[in-house]
């Protein structure tokens, strides 16, 4: 597999794409084509703003993408990769009943029914087959709306692309699913370097069987779209020979798979017409349409998605992804793709990349806002409007722009990018919100602003934030003052101070300057790392948010106490967990006190559900050091009676390759496991059967 030159901008470009179909179909997701028609008419844009619907939302065709995904740069992007180790990957990102799946139950959601054949211990791809599910199930469209990572981890190799998916799928899909995946795989993953539609198609039909339902629907819509000269005549084929009357469950891979193709053909290189006939064409709007946004954009690049209506503008590149790992649910479209690019890269045998010396935000790819917008809990948002830009970067090859308008000493203009939560977001349908925030009181942001030559004067600048207050309010942090002078290019750094406990919202930047002064300031860069040195308890000011802050992965986590935190869990082993893993070497410590519980303890270095390292009180009387990868290995044990009831401090501490836990002052576990799959991650809370009440965790980067 060869990298092709401009793989980074077609990848982000193949990512907006899936982001603007799966927004752009969601609002009327499983309506017919004849309710849309009467309803909202044909779909050309965007529906939500008049509507009063949120654009940004979680939704299961996104955060699977991106999740299982995972799979590959977990377990060392090998070619080998197994369903089995994919199936690993749902079990570690996958809260159950509350991310990324629609839970609908065993034998009614196929991708429930696969969670709990994995979570009972059938591993993939039995967990997936129809032999154990039907045929009916396993043949439902899930396997076909995750496919898009697979296929751009894998440029110009439709048949790498093809047998990923194949694995992929074959986790909670079988038969004609598995078809319809391999299918939309390779043409994605062949549109790196071939523009002909038709063969794609043809390409991509070979590694299916030809006597296939998917293979054979297909020639159908190619035939009828060369002799109809019209979608609609072509949909209305579709309904009659392929419709959802003819196959059950609730939303099957063959009608929808129709409909994919019949966007294609008819909308050709145009993403706004390709878009409309998908959705409004009805049934599984979101899936189709984002499937078909990925593809076009992969295949025409930012180009064919700029041709159009603003698609990117609303967007500014924002994604949710909940998943057990929290610390990257509030993410972006150019963070995502780059993702992708780095599983891409090494599959390829290549070096990963990392524009801007690793920066956070780099926005190095034309267009990119990641995120970045007027602020708008400042009563003078209208006082800039961002551009991305080439040029104006010392680090890179492009800037964002941030224009000026009418400033003055007292109405600065603010521009912020969500950590967290933002304010005020509603309840999300179907799917919920879960997240850590990503930056924490201790980390210090460094950001490097440069004023264009154009500018009348100097402005004043500063980086600010925004932490959840009393009433889950708003309040503003500020950092100190830097002047910028015409011409001139500064450095913003600033170490956030302690918010006791509340988790910060949002980073931004804000500008001012005297009379009514306009201009432009040039963000090269803004970032921070390392872990954080912080409390994380319940604020003085009150508030829910800091509770939201910490992944629920419990079967009850009791928010009606005045004590920091009660875990519940009946079967099995329930966690809390907060935090990025970008935090390394820190040190962690809490108040753990048991009740009727079968193990209790304190974890670091956390990726989720089944990676970490722990410190475990047992109900044997035993202390263990255990790291959980591919399975539980105990590091050290030691006897420690405790009683239920009695309170004990657990302390962790990381640093590099070296381990070592202490319980009430006794040293544990002193010594080191070189993996490199642990090297970073979050923390944890964790109860096995039974109630446990803890204090709250402290953190304490390490430093050197």
């Amino acid at each position: 597999m060869t990298i092709p030159a401009d793989y980074a901008e077609r990848v982000y470009a193949g990512v907006l794409g899936k982001l603007i179909g799966v927004y752009l179909g969601r609002p009327f997701e499983g309506w017919t084509h004849q309710r849309i028609m009467a309803e909202l008419g044909e779909i050309s844009y965007y529906i939500q703003d008049p509507r009063g619907l949120p654009l940004i939302v979680t939704d299961d065709d996104i955060s699977g993408t991106f999740t299982f995904l995972r799979a590959l740069a977990d377990h060392g992007n090998r070619l080998d990769l197994t369903a089995e180790r994919i199936g690993a990957t749902w079990l570690n990102y996958i809260i159950e009943g509350r991310t990324i799946l629609w839970w609908g139950g065993l034998g009614n959601s196929t991708e429930h029914t696969a969670f709990l054949r994995l979570k009972s211990g059938i591993p993939a791809p039995r967990s997936g087959s129809a032999a154990l599910n039907g045929k009916v199930v396993s043949e439902q469209i899930g396997s076909q709306i995750f496919i898009d990572g697979w296929a751009m981890a894998a440029p110009g190799d439709p048949a790498l692309a093809a047998d990923l998916a194949r694995r992929a799928a074959s986790v909670s899909h079988d038969g004609e699913a598995i078809y319809g995946a391999q299918v939309l795989a390779a043409m994605e993953a062949g549109a790196f370097v071939e523009s002909d539609l038709n063969r794609l198609i043809d390409t991509a039909l070979t590694f299916i069987p030809r006597d296939s339902l998917i293979a054979r629907l297909i020639h159908d819509v190619r035939e009828w779209h060369l002799g109809d000269n019209d979608w609609r005549r072509t949909r209305k084929r579709i309904e009659e020979r392929y419709g959802y009357d003819r196959y059950g469950g609730n939303c099957h891979m063959i009608p929808n798979h129709a409909l994919i193709h019949l966007g294609l053909l008819y909308g050709g290189d145009d993403l706004q017409q390709a878009l409309l006939i998908t959705n409004t064409s009805g049934w599984d709007t979101d899936c189709n349409s984002g499937n078909v946004g990925c593809f076009l954009g992969i295949k025409n690049g930012l180009a064919g998605i700029d041709a159009g209506p603003d698609w990117r503008g609303p967007i500014a590149d924002r994604l949710y992804l909940p998943t057990a790992d929290g610390g990257r649910a509030i993410t972006d479209a150019l963070t995502e793709a780059y993702h992708v690019i780095n599983t891409g890269r090494a599959l390829a045998g290549e070096s990963l990349v990392a524009p801007k010396k690793g920066a956070r935000f780099h926005f190095d790819l034309p267009g990119s806002l990641q995120g970045f917008q007027p602020d708008n809990d400042s009563p003078f948002a209208r006082l800039a409007t961002l551009e991305n830009v080439a040029g104006h970067s010392r680090l890179g090859q492009r800037g964002l722009a941030i224009h000026y308008h009418h400033l003055s000493a007292n109405h600065p203009a603010r521009i912020a990018t969500p950590t967290f939560i933002p304010f005020g977001t509603p309840a999300m349908r179907g799917y919920t919100l879960i997240a850590s925030p990503t930056l924490y009181s201790g980390q210090t942001v460094r950001a490097e602003l440069r004023a264009d030559e154009g500018n009348a004067g100097e402005v004043t600048c500063r980086l600010y934030a925004r932490r959840y207050g009393a009433g889950d309010a708003p309040v503003l942090m500020e950092g100190p003052e830097v002047m910028v002078h015409q011409g001139s290019t500064q450095e913003l750094i600033w170490r956030l101070p302690d918010t006791q406990g509340a988790p910060i919202a949002l980073i931004g930047i804000a500008i001012q300057a005297e009379g009514g002064a306009e201009g432009t300031v040039y963000l090269d860069y803004l970032t921070w790392d390392g872990a954080p040195t912080t409390v994380l308890g319940a604020p003085p000011d009150g508030g829910a948010m800091w509770r939201n802050a910490w992944v629920d992965a419990l079967d009850r986590f009791d928010r009606r106490l005045s004590d920091p935190y009660r875990l519940v869990q009946n079967h099995g082993t329930g966690m809390l967990i907060q935090g990025t893993r970008e935090w390394r070497d820190y040190e962690v410590s809490a108040t753990i006190r048991p009740h009727l519980a079968a193990s209790c303890g304190l974890g670091l270095r956390v990726q989720g559900l089944g990676r970490y390292y722990a410190l475990l009180l047992g109900a044997d009387g035993t202390a263990r050091m255990v790291k959980e990868l591919a399975g539980q290995t105990i590091l050290a044990e030691i006897e420690l009676p405790w009683e239920l009831g009695r309170t004990s401090t657990v302390k962790l501490e990381a640093r590099g390759p070296r381990l070592r836990g202490w319980v009430d002052d006794q040293l544990v576990f002193d010594g080191e496991d070189s993996n490199q799959a642990l090297d970073g991650g979050g923390v944890a809370l964790i109860c096995t059967e039974g109630r446990v009440d803890c204090g709250a965790v402290s953190v304490t980067a390490l430093e050197g």
